[in-house]
């Protein structure tokens, strides 16, 4: 595991040298918060109440906060485009001659990625947005602590996810619109832009039992509180269980895969 454990740190040093990208981002990531709030400042005062569906306009400005966080840590996009740029150049066929697990080694390199993203851009952005607006602390201590385990695990079932739709490039031959697919989904499904309580029946049941449940909505749902302790132990449960589904996926998809590389470049 040295090794992988080296891969990572060198994606978080390499992340570092462009240390002018670091300011690009967090403006871009302030943007993005400060127009999701908006939303739903606005909202609020269209319907004229301050609680709509037993949810504070405060705890919403959390939710978009929470949201930017958890999601922004995490890039699904960057995980497809480095499949799919090692199979186009033919970089996939090297890492087959070493000793090395290369879905492995995506992942180790994205822990890398992920650690300098949360420092320079998902901290700074939460302290700053929650200086404007302000941001309620987690319901309780335990619903804070859970609030880590479920964004650690949004974190490993995003990159699974990421990897499995970029593995699906080796029958494609290309990555093109696979990071899309995902992004779209991701959109709808994960709670990003509307969390499930406000959505109709049956979509909203439908959508708490996706995987991509578990990318937004349920780790900003037990900060809030939204969750009693055994529901929080559950879906902990059932989010492990889409983790090893994938998991498995992206097994065996790279078994299958790394006996049918076609290079097109290299």
């Amino acid at each position: 595991m040295s090794a992988y454990s080296a891969f990572a740190r060198s994606a978080f040093h390499a992340q570092l040298a462009y240390r002018s990208e670091v300011w690009a981002n967090i403006f871009g990531k302030l943007v993005q918060v400060f127009a999701r709030v908006a939303i739903w400042q606005a909202a609020y005062a269209g319907v004229g109440a301050a609680v709509v569906d037993g949810v504070s306009l405060q705890q919403m400005v959390t939710y978009a906060l929470l949201g930017g966080a958890v999601m922004g840590a995490t890039r699904p996009e960057r995980i497809i485009s480095e499949i799919g740029r090692s199979l186009k150049t033919g970089d996939v066929a090297v890492w087959l001659l070493k000793p090395i697990f290369y879905p492995l080694y995506i992942f180790a390199n994205e822990c890398g990625s992920f650690g300098y993203r949360v420092m320079t851009q998902v901290i700074p952005t939460v302290a700053v947005t929650a200086m404007f607006y302000g941001m309620l602390p987690p319901a309780s201590l335990f619903d804070g602590a859970m609030f880590i385990a479920f964004w650690m695990l949004s974190f490993i079932l995003l990159s699974l996810m990421s990897m499995f739709c970029g593995l699906i490039a080796f029958w494609l031959m290309t990555s093109f619109s696979l990071d899309w697919i995902l992004g779209a989904l991701l959109q709808l499904f994960s709670g990003l832009l509307v969390p499930f309580w406000f959505f109709p029946e049956p979509l909203a049941t439908i959508a708490r039992h996706l995987p991509f449940a578990w990318v937004v909505y349920y780790p900003n749902a037990v900060y809030l509180g939204r969750l009693s302790a055994a529901d929080i132990w559950f879906h902990l449960g059932l989010g492990l269980g889409w983790a090893g589904l994938f998991l498995f996926g992206v097994l065996w998809l790279w078994r299958s895969a790394s006996t049918r590389i076609t290079v097109q470049g290299g």
